[in-house]
């Protein structure tokens, strides 16, 4: 059925970025023009109750590609529309893993995201382990499954299905805190790697605290990102 998503425009993918905003700006416009031949497309492919739910209030525009410039964000500022750089990465012959790279409505700056993701830079060589160790996690968190997303919040990045399944918070000195949405009633609870934080405060969600050091921690953790997934 056919919602307000409707409204969004998606560029299919592309090996390359040359042209991909511009290409989506004609798109957009064109499909703007022809209103109704649309809705008379989705009346026949989809049924009257489909149609009369396409909104035209707010279209907005995702440009998919391999990557983006400084460039193509400074570009989608510019313009008076609601547009999002979407870069793709290939996991393997079957998994995909997407991530925004600008987000822009209605004249929004995408500086916002950007400062989000100054946690996440290392300011030494252990710091830096870390910030790599945080990569790893990514790609196993995003190659869970189809239907994951990553959202940058102010002091933790989620993934999740229709709700939140884990969350990662930035990196400290020597360990990764990511948060589960397990019961850790149902976990043997190993000291110094995985932790009951039910009715504990602390930022993410999800009661069962797993701590990261290396690389052999995250295949260790495995199991229990798949559990946390498929709860969700």
């Amino acid at each position: 059925m056919i919602t307000s998503r409707s409204r969004n425009l998606i560029l299919g993918f592309r090996q390359f970025r040359e042209g991909v905003i511009n290409q989506g700006l004609f798109y957009l416009a064109w499909l703007m023009d022809h209103r109704a031949e649309f809705e008379h497309l989705v009346r026949d492919r989809l049924g009257v109750t489909a149609a009369s739910q396409v909104l035209w209030s707010g279209p907005r525009l995702i440009c998919i590609a391999g990557d983006f410039t400084r460039y193509d964000v400074h570009a989608v500022r510019e313009h008076r529309r609601s547009i999002d750089l979407v870069r793709y990465r290939l996991f393997g012959s079957d998994l995909l893993g997407l991530e925004t790279v600008a987000s822009v409505g209605y004249g929004l700056q995408v500086g916002r995201r950007a400062r989000r993701r100054v946690a996440w830079v290392a300011a030494d060589v252990q710091g830096a382990s870390m910030a790599e160790l945080a990569s790893v996690v990514d790609e196993a968190l995003l190659g869970l499954g189809d239907g994951v997303n990553r959202v940058e919040r102010k002091t933790y990045r989620a993934y999740q299905r229709l709700r939140n399944f884990a969350c990662l918070c930035p990196p400290q000195r020597s360990k990764l805190l990511v948060y589960l949405k397990v019961d850790p009633k149902d976990v043997d609870l190993v000291p110094g790697f995985t932790r009951d934080v039910s009715g504990l405060g602390h930022h993410g969600t999800g009661d069962l605290e797993v701590q990261l050091r290396t690389p052999r921690d995250v295949e260790w953790a495995q199991d229990l990102f798949r559990a946390s997934y498929a709860a969700a």
